[in-house]
Protein backbone atom coordinates (compact mmCIF):
# COMPACT_ATOMS: atom_id res chain seq x y z
CA UNK A 1 0.00 0.00 0.00
CA UNK A 2 2.92 2.48 -0.58
CA UNK A 3 1.53 3.70 -3.45
CA UNK A 4 -1.63 4.73 -1.67
CA UNK A 5 0.11 6.66 0.91
CA UNK A 6 2.13 8.19 -1.48
CA UNK A 7 -0.21 9.47 -3.33
CA UNK A 8 -2.25 10.72 -0.15
CA UNK A 9 0.86 12.49 0.72
CA UNK A 10 1.01 13.63 -2.75
CA UNK A 11 -2.93 15.24 -2.63
CA UNK A 12 -2.25 16.69 1.01
CA UNK A 13 0.48 18.50 -0.80
CA UNK A 14 -1.77 19.75 -3.47
CA UNK A 15 -4.44 21.15 -1.00
CA UNK A 16 -1.24 22.50 1.17
CA UNK A 17 0.59 24.33 -1.87
CA UNK A 18 -3.02 25.19 -4.08
CA UNK A 19 -3.33 24.37 -7.31
CA UNK A 20 -1.51 27.31 -8.99
CA UNK A 21 1.90 26.60 -6.41
CA UNK A 22 1.84 22.87 -7.58
CA UNK A 23 1.42 23.35 -11.27
CA UNK A 24 4.39 25.86 -11.14
CA UNK A 25 6.54 23.00 -9.23
CA UNK A 26 4.88 20.05 -11.29
CA UNK A 27 6.44 21.93 -14.20
CA UNK A 28 9.75 23.08 -12.59
CA UNK A 29 10.17 19.26 -11.57
CA UNK A 30 9.35 17.99 -15.10
CA UNK A 31 11.59 20.39 -17.16
CA UNK A 32 14.64 19.68 -14.62
CA UNK A 33 14.03 15.98 -14.89
CA UNK A 34 13.19 15.87 -18.81
CA UNK A 35 14.98 19.67 -20.38
CA UNK A 36 11.73 20.58 -21.41
CA UNK A 37 7.77 20.06 -20.56
CA UNK A 38 5.72 19.25 -23.60
CA UNK A 39 3.48 22.05 -25.14
CA UNK A 40 0.50 20.28 -23.64
CA UNK A 41 1.58 20.84 -20.31
CA UNK A 42 2.41 24.08 -20.74
CA UNK A 43 -1.09 24.51 -22.36
CA UNK A 44 -2.50 22.72 -19.35
CA UNK A 45 -0.93 24.80 -16.68
CA UNK A 46 -2.69 27.69 -17.44
CA UNK A 47 -5.36 25.57 -15.83
CA UNK A 48 -3.73 24.27 -13.33
CA UNK A 49 -7.11 21.54 -12.15
CA UNK A 50 -6.46 20.38 -15.40
CA UNK A 51 -2.45 20.23 -15.82
CA UNK A 52 -2.69 18.27 -12.32
CA UNK A 53 -5.27 16.06 -12.54
CA UNK A 54 -3.49 14.84 -15.66
CA UNK A 55 -0.49 13.95 -14.02
CA UNK A 56 -2.24 12.48 -11.35
CA UNK A 57 -3.65 9.93 -13.58
CA UNK A 58 -0.18 9.74 -15.56
CA UNK A 59 1.90 9.04 -12.47
CA UNK A 60 -0.44 6.60 -11.18
CA UNK A 61 0.10 4.91 -14.45
CA UNK A 62 3.60 4.71 -14.46
CA UNK A 63 4.53 4.75 -10.69
CA UNK A 64 2.68 1.41 -10.55
CA UNK A 65 3.91 0.10 -13.41
CA UNK A 66 6.22 -3.05 -13.65
CA UNK A 67 7.95 -1.33 -16.55
CA UNK A 68 11.03 0.37 -15.61
CA UNK A 69 11.11 4.08 -16.77
CA UNK A 70 13.15 3.78 -19.87
CA UNK A 71 11.01 1.20 -20.84
CA UNK A 72 7.66 3.26 -20.27
CA UNK A 73 9.45 6.11 -22.74
CA UNK A 74 10.85 3.92 -25.18
CA UNK A 75 7.11 2.51 -25.60
CA UNK A 76 5.75 6.07 -25.74
CA UNK A 77 8.25 7.63 -28.17
CA UNK A 78 6.89 4.03 -30.08
CA UNK A 79 3.42 4.87 -30.25
CA UNK A 80 4.23 8.66 -31.01
CA UNK A 81 6.18 7.60 -34.15
CA UNK A 82 3.59 4.90 -35.03
CA UNK A 83 0.92 7.83 -34.40
CA UNK A 84 3.18 10.51 -37.00
CA UNK A 85 3.15 12.78 -34.38
CA UNK A 86 6.51 14.76 -34.10
CA UNK A 87 5.84 16.00 -30.93
CA UNK A 88 5.60 13.05 -28.75
CA UNK A 89 8.51 11.22 -31.23
CA UNK A 90 10.86 13.79 -30.21
CA UNK A 91 9.97 14.41 -26.60
CA UNK A 92 9.32 11.09 -25.57
CA UNK A 93 12.80 10.06 -27.96
CA UNK A 94 14.73 12.83 -25.60
CA UNK A 95 13.09 11.20 -22.20
CA UNK A 96 14.09 7.85 -22.93
CA UNK A 97 17.68 9.10 -23.42
CA UNK A 98 17.66 10.86 -20.40
CA UNK A 99 16.37 7.73 -18.54
CA UNK A 100 19.23 5.55 -20.16
CA UNK A 101 18.21 4.62 -23.73
CA UNK A 102 21.29 3.66 -26.29
CA UNK A 103 21.15 5.13 -29.65
CA UNK A 104 20.67 1.27 -30.81
CA UNK A 105 18.14 1.20 -28.25
CA UNK A 106 16.08 3.86 -29.91
CA UNK A 107 16.66 3.17 -33.67
CA UNK A 108 15.38 -0.39 -32.48
CA UNK A 109 12.32 0.90 -31.15
CA UNK A 110 11.70 3.44 -34.44
CA UNK A 111 12.54 0.33 -36.84
CA UNK A 112 9.47 -1.63 -34.46
CA UNK A 113 7.16 1.51 -34.53
CA UNK A 114 7.43 1.65 -38.24
CA UNK A 115 7.00 -2.06 -38.60
CA UNK A 116 3.64 -1.76 -36.62
CA UNK A 117 2.30 1.17 -37.87
CA UNK A 118 2.53 -0.15 -41.33
CA UNK A 119 1.00 -3.64 -40.29
CA UNK A 120 -1.69 -1.40 -38.78
CA UNK A 121 -2.32 0.43 -42.06
CA UNK A 122 -2.09 -3.07 -44.32
CA UNK A 123 -4.40 -4.54 -41.79
CA UNK A 124 -6.93 -2.29 -42.20
CA UNK A 125 -6.69 -1.69 -45.62
CA UNK A 126 -7.11 -5.45 -46.21
CA UNK A 127 -10.14 -5.50 -44.15
CA UNK A 128 -11.72 -3.01 -46.18
CA UNK A 129 -10.95 -4.37 -49.72
CA UNK A 130 -12.70 -7.89 -48.51
CA UNK A 131 -15.47 -6.30 -47.26
CA UNK A 132 -15.84 -4.03 -50.33
CA UNK A 133 -14.84 -7.15 -52.98
CA UNK A 134 -17.27 -9.62 -51.32
CA UNK A 135 -19.87 -8.60 -53.29
CA UNK A 136 -20.02 -8.32 -56.68
CA UNK A 137 -18.65 -4.95 -57.96
CA UNK A 138 -20.31 -4.68 -61.49
CA UNK A 139 -23.37 -5.89 -60.27
CA UNK A 140 -23.56 -2.95 -57.91
CA UNK A 141 -24.19 0.21 -59.28
CA UNK A 142 -22.65 1.74 -55.97
CA UNK A 143 -19.53 0.98 -56.68
CA UNK A 144 -16.77 0.38 -53.93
Amino acid sequence: MKEIEEFEHTLQKIISLGADETAIQWMDNIDEEYGRAPLIFKKMAERPEVLISHLLYKNAVTKTSALDRKTIELISMAVGAALRCPHCTSYHMQAAAKKGASREEILEVILLSGMISNSSVLANAYRIFDEKMAKCIPCDNTGI
